[in-house]
C-alpha cells in the first residue's frame, strides 16, 4: 500500500510501518524532517485512540506499535493515511522541541584509541579531527542498536571514514565513535565496529530517569573537549 509516496505495511501483528522512499536522503536531515512531521501528524490523528502503545522513528520510517485486539487494523490504516495527508504543515524540530545536549568528551589516548587512524584516513591531524568533531552541531536521527544509542547526523564530511575492518568484542560505555556519515555514543559496553575517538562520562541511558534515554529523535547534540582531569573531577558524578 502506498499513500502519497509513503509505503504502509504491517509488521506482523505488532505494528504498522510507514516507510519513506529510498531516494529521500538521510545524511542531510531531509528524511528526519519528514519523519518528525509524520510522527506529529500521527500523534494528532491517534490522540485518544485505544490500543496504541508507541510511535518510533527509524532512519527512513515510522512504526506505530499497537495492540490489535484493541484497535482494528483497518481503522489504524485509515488514520495513518489521514496522518500522511496532514503531515505537510510546519516543520517539527524535535520530538522534544528545544532539546539541546552538550556532551563532554576526552578525545584520544586510551579513551579514543582510533583517533590517530581516523586522522590518517582523513588526511588531517588528530587536533583537526577533534576540532571538526566538536565544532559541528548534530541531530539525533534515531535511537537504536542498544537502549539509548543515538545515531547522530551532521558529521563534517572530512570525518566520513568507514567502520573498523575488525570489530571489537567490547567497546566501553560512553565511547564516542564514527562510522561513515554518522557519529554516536555507546550507551552500554557492547561489541562494536565504529572508530572510537573519545569517551564521555555522561550516561546515555538510565532507568532511574523519568525518560531513561537522554536523547530523542530531532534533539541537537554538541561535543565539548575536556581533559582527563576534568573528566574525572568535574563529571565524576556521571560515572
Amino acid at each position: 500500500m502506498i499513500e502519497d509516496n509513503v509505503r504502509l505495511e504491517f509488521m506482523g501483528d505488532q505494528a504498522l510501518l510507514l516507510r519513506l522512499p529510498e531516494d529521500v536522503p538521510i545524511e542531510t536531515g531531509e528524511a528526519l524532517d519528514r519523519l518528525l512531521s509524520l510522527r506529529a501528524a500521527l500523534l494528532r490523528e491517534l490522540e485518544g485512540a485505544d490500543g496504541i502503545e508507541d510511535i518510533t522513528i527509524g532512519y527512513r520510517s515510522v512504526a506505530v506499535y499497537a495492540r490489535f485486539e484493541d484497535v482494528a487494523p483497518e481503522d489504524l490504516l485509515a488514520r495513518a493515511r489521514r496522518a500522511i495527508q496532514g503531515s505537510g504543515g510546519a516543520p517539527v524540530a524535535s520530538t522534544r522541541p528545544g532539546a539541546v545536549v552538550t556532551l563532554p568528551v576526552v578525545y584520544g589516548g586510551p579513551s579514543g584509541p582510533d583517533l590517530d587512524e581516523v586522522a590518517e584516513r582523513a588526511g588531517l591531524s588528530p587536533q583537526d579531527v577533534i576540532r571538526l568533531h566538536q565544532e559541528a552541531v548534530y541531530r539525533v536521527a534515531m535511537i537504536g542498536f542498544a537502549p539509548g544509542f543515538a545515531y547522530l547526523i551532521g558529521l563534517p564530511e572530512p570525518l566520513h571514514v568507514p567502520r573498523r575492518e575488525t570489530p571489537r568484542s567490547r567497546v566501553e560505555r560512553g565511547s564516542v565513535g564514527i562510522a561513515g556519515f554518522q557519529t554516536g555514543v555507546y550507551s552500554f559496553a557492547t561489541p562494536g565496529g565504529w572508530q572510537i575517538i573519545g569517551r564521555t562520562p555522561v550516561a546515555l541511558f538510565d532507568v532511574r530517569r523519568p525518560s531513561p534515554s537522554l536523547l530523542a529523535p530531532g534533539d541537537e547534540v554538541r561535543f565539548q573537549a575536556v581533559t582527563e582531569e576534568e573528566y574525572h573531577d568535574r563529571f565524576g558524578a556521571y560515572t
